[in-house]
């Protein structure tokens, strides 16, 4: 229910809840010389997301950060920036199979979706230690392996082409006022996680029916939605919760899901082995019954996030439906061939199961009702217009 605003100012020191929108808004009074803080951008039915008390929001640090979030100077090429790989319409995925990077590197991984980051307890595929949105930025900037924005040994020139803009110099002293010099390196890195926390998805047709309205799901889509969630397809054990994903880091978390799966989508050396080339979370702990973990991203939106997986190997829905009913991929030809459902390592959630082409179908209709067909065109998330 969207409840009208009225002009009723209240006193230096209150609050009151609205909602606009679907959207959450707590605003406060507060004396003339006091800076407001942004409305906490979530859904009502959505726990409040952490956020680091070193980096508490502001309207000035989320705009900054969405001009440097779309700012292709903070890239080698100068014709790069975050948008190119995280596209709002897509919800903030590329397209692509594997994303390429500011020099032309193709990676060994997907473009992840940025739909409600905020709430991811790991950020990328498989990183079990990167939990900071602040340094997943400054990964993606500086990284050399792989190469993502290229700025590795170009920090001091791309700080140049910043400050050399007198309108860029402006909205870092509005972001950060108590600064004498707030065109840096971490800064930049406080703006963009600050924006990107704002990037909230749960105004979905599945949305507003948990919150009551029962004609927002069809038939198809309810009855698939059935199907997610029972014990027979097993989805909802790693893609489960508000946020359909159980890799999750709230307010009300007692502690946070990790969420890494072996899927069992190869199996190249009948030991549930996966291409040398990313071997997922066992890349960075060695441990040999790590191979092949990823994490389990969120589902909202998944119907235009193509093509799936951590390497973008898997075309459509359809066909991830059938990866999983089929408790593992198999594939017949090539240097990965193998059965994914006989790795031992896969987990103890992926079992297989047999749909019927009905259930199949309302299946896809519910996985096309997590779509947030608002949030891929808000223009709160979009480039700045010139």
């Amino acid at each position: 229910m969207i409840q009208r605003l009225t002009s009723h100012t209240p006193r230096p020191g209150t609050s009151r809840a609205i909602v606009f929108g679907g959207l959450v808004l707590l605003t406060v009074a507060l004396s003339a010389c006091e800076r407001r803080p942004p409305p906490p951008w979530h859904p009502e039915h959505f726990p409040v997301p952490s956020v680091p008390p070193e980096n508490a929001l502001t309207p000035q640090k989320v705009e900054l950060g969405r001009h440097l979030f779309y700012d292709e100077r903070l890239s080698v090429n100068g014709e790069t920036s975050c948008g190119t790989c995280h596209v709002q319409r897509l919800a903030f995925t590329d397209g692509r199979p594997r994303a390429i990077g500011a020099t032309g590197e193709v990676h060994t991984r997907n473009a992840m979706s940025l739909a409600n980051v905020a709430y991811s307890s790991r950020l990328t595929w498989s990183h079990p230690h990167l939990n900071s949105l602040e340094e997943q930025a400054r990964m993606a900037l500086f990284s050399e392996r792989p190469t993502e924005m290229g700025l590795g040994g170009h920090d001091t020139e791309m700080l140049a082409r910043l400050r050399s803009d007198p309108e860029t110099v402006t909205r870092f002293r509005e972001a950060f006022p108590d600064d004498d010099d707030p065109v840096q390196i971490r800064r930049i890195l406080d703006a963009i996680a600050s924006f990107e926390r704002m990037l909230i998805s749960g105004d979905a047709p599945y949305d507003r029916y948990v919150q009551g309205d029962e004609t927002a799901l069809t038939p198809g889509a309810i009855r698939g939605m059935d199907l997610f969630f029972s014990e027979r397809l097993a989805c909802f054990h790693c893609h489960g919760g508000f946020n359909f994903s159980d890799s999750v880091d709230h307010d009300r978390t007692p502690r946070t899901g990790l969420g890494f799966h072996n899927t069992g989508l190869y199996n190249v050396d009948g030991r549930g082995g996966y291409p040398a080339e990313d071997t997922g979370l066992h890349r960075i702990t060695a441990k040999p019954d790590h191979m092949g973990q990823f994490k389990a991203p969120t589902l909202r939106n998944v119907a235009v996030t193509s093509p799936y997986m951590h390497d973008g190997s898997i075309t459509t829905l359809e066909e991830v439906i059938d990866h999983y009913s089929g408790g593992g991929r198999t594939l017949t030809t090539g240097p990965n061939a193998g059965r994914g459902s006989d790795s031992p390592l896969r987990s103890e959630f992926i079992v297989g199961f047999v749909l019927t082409k009905e259930e199949k179908a309302d299946l896809l209709d519910f996985l096309e009702s997590l779509t947030d067909v608002r949030f891929l065109s808000d223009r709160r998330f979009s480039a700045p217009r010139p």
